[in-house]
């Protein structure tokens, strides 16, 4: 492993430089330089207060406490203590997420649940569908909220796992100045600036956030460069009208890292975790551009009564290359007992994806006698055009994982990108939550959903309509304490039979999921409170039966309980806890190899601890710890190659202080600290692939906020 060397780049100290001469050009009085001097006051942070709020419970930001469902929330705060760039970071504190083919350097995927997350329905920025299919940035997001289950009410159509929502930053009342400085031990540098406030006129406000990054993976050669920039600017038209605008772009490029494959196709490899397979001379960078353009518009007619229009354009395209490893020889999949392996490279040059979504909708609050009700009323419409090119997938020549070796790449490339599938959504929905009393609330919905698929190569085409009810029942006897019980159904679209399969590129029609689940939420102290949520989801089945056509038959059942802890156990104690137990059984198919397995890449008990202390002999010291665990998973549909279970322990500190005039803070942590070797996904996808967790590293960083 490389000796830790930590250099300021000339970008770096060019931002540092400005941003001094900002704040010592700022006009001051004697009274403020004098204020300026004293010791910054401390700033209790809960990580969940009892006001703690999220959209995706429900149609508007609702208190956690009274949602009928299992939702954990990151804000940015949070995301800034932690360290947290990605969504990959962020899911290490949330024990129902897991990896689910997160490759280095390709598209953050993920399971809840244990359900994948579908790339083009899962992901929402303020509620609206976005792409997955790349990293998505952090930088401007307020929080990151997930909600765990159906959520066919709230969105539609997505995978019966859950969804994540990235709640936009908006402007601030009043100046802010924020920069950040990393560096990594392998050589990563990160900046990013966040900027807000007023115009002269306070009824115009902006937010503006940039961020660089020279990427040195864990995994030697997958480097990389991102570049991200955003604008959010809010218009207080008049006190009844809002009017709110954004915008964002990211470049990045960057090597992926494959995963390994099974040697002889039954045991696990015994590799270096920082190996790379994909090094051929030759080899490209995955290069993906994305970006938003969102608007939303609110009317207050009175205290009770608000009508919202929302839309969000998002664009996505990714050049794809890759020195893809798969199978040795005539075997396939798995790599030779030596470790040699079939090299083939990959090339998906232009592939786009452009979702818009819309959403009108009104929302009101009025009395029927001794009943109370808010009501919510809407139409939501969605498209989304996806065009690509037909691959190139060329076997190369053989490599070896222990000693590489250098193939010449094959001619050719992918052909022509055309429109090749195009997904509309038109959907009506209303929500009526009924004050049965003082404590009891009784919320009853319903989704009507009109979905139409065209692939231009399936045998069918999709239009369907679906009908998504929801009801709950919520029980709050104290403030500080609600037990619910709820049902929902869910809507996802069918899959693609992969290629290779009788049924090939055929789309499979939509289908529905259902859930029951009971929960309840306390608040032991104004500032920690605890939950837990029991579960059932059931859906169809989908997978490659005994005469090679993709199909769904049988049912997949998910039975789960989480619990969670989060918030400050003392003045100086801060803590978020959160376990996930998960039973899951594929029935009804008639084939021995799948009825009554494990689903793959789910360990049946995960956990996650994190802990803040404040020193109280050092002010401004805080030290923090996060450790997780996993039990062991399942590689294959048959169960016959498990995965060992493994600890991760992650450790850090940070120091609030005073430099010159301006309040910085400086951050260090090392993760994977007793640097374990383990394997942090697996997944039968493409023939079966395992991607080892990251060796020890270091990191520092550097905020100074005017």
């Amino acid at each position: 492993m490389p000796t830790p060397k930590f250099a300021l780049s000339a970008v770096a100290v060019a931002l540092l430089q400005a941003y001094a001469a900002h704040a010592a050009g700022a006009p001051s009085t004697p009274a403020a330089a004098d204020a300026a001097d004293q010791p910054l006051p401390e700033v209790i942070v809960s990580a969940r207060a009892p006001g703690a709020r999220a959209a995706v419970g429900g149609f508007a930001d609702t208190p956690l406490m009274q949602t009928p469902a299992s939702v954990s929330v990151l804000s940015a705060q949070q995301m800034q203590d932690r360290d947290i760039h990605s969504t990959t970071d962020a899911a290490r504190y949330d024990a129902s997420i897991s990896d689910s083919y997160n490759a280095v350097g390709y598209a953050e995927q993920f399971s809840i649940r244990g359900f994948d997350l579908d790339p083009a329905s899962s992901y929402r920025k303020d509620g609206m569908a976005i792409s997955g299919d790349t990293q998505i940035p952090l930088e401007n997001k307020e929080r990151i909220e997930i909600l765990k289950g159906l959520a066919g009410l709230e969105a539609g159509i997505a995978a019966p796992g859950g969804i994540v929502n990235y709640v936009t930053k908006r402007p601030t009342a009043t100046p802010l100045r924020s920069v950040v400085f990393e560096e990594r031990e392998r050589g990563t540098l990160y900046g990013a600036i966040d900027l807000g406030g007023r115009f002269d006129d306070p009824a115009f406000g902006y937010r503006i956030n940039a961020a660089a990054e020279r990427l040195r993976s864990s995994i030697k050669g997958a480097d990389g460069n991102r570049k991200f920039i955003s604008g959010a600017f809010d218009w207080q038209i008049s006190p009844q009208a809002l009017l709110q605008l954004d915008a964002d772009y990211q470049y990045k490029s960057q090597i992926t890292a494959p995963g390994f494959q099974l040697i002889d196709g039954a045991t696990l490899p015994k590799v270096d975790p920082d190996t790379l397979l994909n090094n051929q001379p030759w080899t490209k960078p995955v290069t993906t551009t994305s970006s938003n353009i969102g608007l939303r518009f609110e009317y207050t007619f009175t205290p009770q009564w608000k009508a919202t229009f929302s839309a969000n354009q998002h664009q996505f395209r990714r050049d794809d290359y890759t020195a893809f490893p798969e199978g040795c020889g005539d075997m396939d999949p798995g790599f030779c007992a030596n470790g040699d392996y079939n090299v083939y490279d990959y090339i998906s040059v232009g592939e786009r994806k452009s979702p818009l979504t819309a959403q009108a909708m009104v929302q009101g609050q009025f009395a029927t006698g001794a009943l109370t009700h808010d009501v919510t009323g809407g139409y939501s419409f969605f498209r989304n055009r996806e065009q690509w090119g037909d691959d190139f997938y060329t076997l190369a020549g053989l490599s070896n994982i222990y000693h590489p070796v250098v193939v010449a790449p094959p001619e050719g490339g992918s052909g022509p990108v055309t429109v090749r599938r195009t997904d509309h959504e038109r959907a009506l929905f209303a929500q009526d939550i009924v004050g049965l009393s003082s404590t009891v609330k009784l919320h009853l919905g319903a989704r009507y959903t009109q979905v139409k698929r065209d692939e231009a190569d399936a045998l069918t085409q999709v239009d369907q309509g679906f009908w998504l009810p929801n009801a709950a029942l919520v029980y709050s006897p104290t403030g500080g304490l609600s037990l619910y019980g709820s049902y929902a159904q869910g809507l996802e679209h069918g899959g693609i039979a992969p290629i290779g399969t009788n049924n090939e590129q055929d789309a499979l029609n939509p289908s529905k999921s259902k859930q029951i689940e009971v929960g309840i939420k306390a608040n032991i102290t104004p500032e920690l409170n605890l939950t837990a949520a029991l579960y059932q989801i059931r859906k169809g089945l989908e997978y490659i039966d005994g005469d090679n056509n993709y199909v769904r038959n049988g049912q997949a059942q998910h039975r789960g309980i989480e619990l969670g802890a989060n918030g400050r156990v003392t003045r100086a104690l801060e803590i978020g806890a959160s376990a996930a137990a998960l039973n899951t059984k594929q029935s009804g198919t008639g084939d021995g190899d799948i009825d009554g397995k494990r689903v793959t890449n789910v360990p049946a008990f995960k956990s996650t601890v994190y802990a803040e202390y404040a020193l109280p002999q050092l002010e401004g010291v805080k030290l923090n710890a996060n450790w997780q665990y996993a039990s062991k998973k399942a590689f294959d549909v048959q169960n016959t190659v498990f995965v060992p279970g493994y600890h991760v322990l992650n450790l850090g500190g940070s120091y609030a202080t005073r430099v010159g005039k301006t309040a910085a803070t400086f951050r260090a942590y090392v993760d994977n600290a007793l640097n374990r070797y383990y394997w942090r996904d697996v997944t039968p996808q493409l023939g079966g692939y395992l991607l080892p967790g990251a060796t020890r590293t270091f990191r520092i960083s550097a905020q100074f906020d005017l």
